[in-house]
């Protein structure tokens, strides 16, 4: 099932890069990510209270805590860089090198969370960051 979500993960990351190229022509790349994120703030939150696990918040562990504000601080920054990069660039190749994040990702998830990476891995991620870089720096 998790195939499922990551597919429809990767499906609305690519709209939300085309609607948000679309949306910063008129518009600075850091007031459109700030309305953008008052969205994601009411969605996130209509789907815990929807759920029934607002009470969970009040369970969570100090340990955690920092984790959940470090990473919120991180993906603030990753997507104020994507949305700068957007209304700079064009989305067909921002997009591919703001997704080389899958090679850190798996280079991280190796070396911190002492994931096991085979040899598919390995060179999927590598054909995965020479197809980024080269879809990135294609003349138009």
């Amino acid at each position: 099932m998790w195939i499922v979500f990551a597919l429809l993960a990767a499906l609305s990351a690519a709209t939300v890069v085309t609607l948000s190229k679309v949306g910063i022509k008129q518009v600075d790349s850091s007031v459109a990510f700030a309305i953008q994120s008052v969205m994601i703030l009411v969605v996130s939150w209509s789907v815990v209270i929807g759920q029934g696990n607002l009470s969970d918040v009040t369970r969570i562990e100090r340990k955690v805590w920092i984790y959940l504000i470090i990473a919120g601080v991180v993906t603030c920054l990753s997507s104020l860089f994507s949305f700068r990069a957007l209304k700079l660039g064009n989305a067909s190749q921002v997009s591919p090198l703001t997704n080389f994040s899958l090679v850190l990702a798996v280079f991280m998830a190796g070396v911190f969370l002492k994931e096991k990476l085979n040899w598919q891995v390995i060179v999927g991620t590598i054909l995965m960051g020479i197809g980024a870089i080269m879809i990135a720096i294609a003349r138009e």
